[in-house]
């Protein structure tokens, strides 16, 4: 198997953030130990993780009040994605715009959620030529 890069989310409740992204995204857990859960949307991995009050390394976002990191979902139908976490409570970020890239068209949007995480959702353009797209 190949080597995997996943994020994993500083969140203030995992459990909210657990339902937040099922809701928002369509998110399944693969395992929760709580307070620490592994997640998956259509297959891609990744994990959300409460604070540790031990820990001053690892904060939120909304915690410290802003953030140096983007997450990067690429899917089928990024409107309907968008759509979808704005229905939840996503703050809008970008609307879905059609971008001309070095390999050609590529529809990008994004949000922020309510943890203060900001994510672009997009179609698989960037992907194509990677091994299994």
């Amino acid at each position: 198997m190949p080597a995997q890069v996943s994020v994993l989310l500083i969140v203030p409740d995992a459990d909210r953030a657990i339902a937040w992204y099922a809701e928002a995204l369509g998110a399944i857990e693969l395992w929760n130990l709580g307070g620490v859960a592994g997640l998956q949307i259509a297959g891609a991995p990744f994990f959300v993780h409460a604070i540790n009050p031990a820990n001053d390394s690892e904060s939120s976002p909304a915690e410290v009040g802003r953030t140096s990191t983007r997450v990067e979902l690429f899917v089928d139908e990024p409107e309907v994605v968008l759509a979808r976490a704005l229905a939840a409570g996503a703050q809008a970020g970008s609307p879905i715009v059609e971008h001309e890239m070095p390999w050609g068209s590529h529809r990008q949007g994004g949000f922020r959620d309510p943890f203060g995480h900001n994510w672009s959702v997009g179609d698989k353009s960037p992907l194509r030529g990677l091994v299994g797209e």
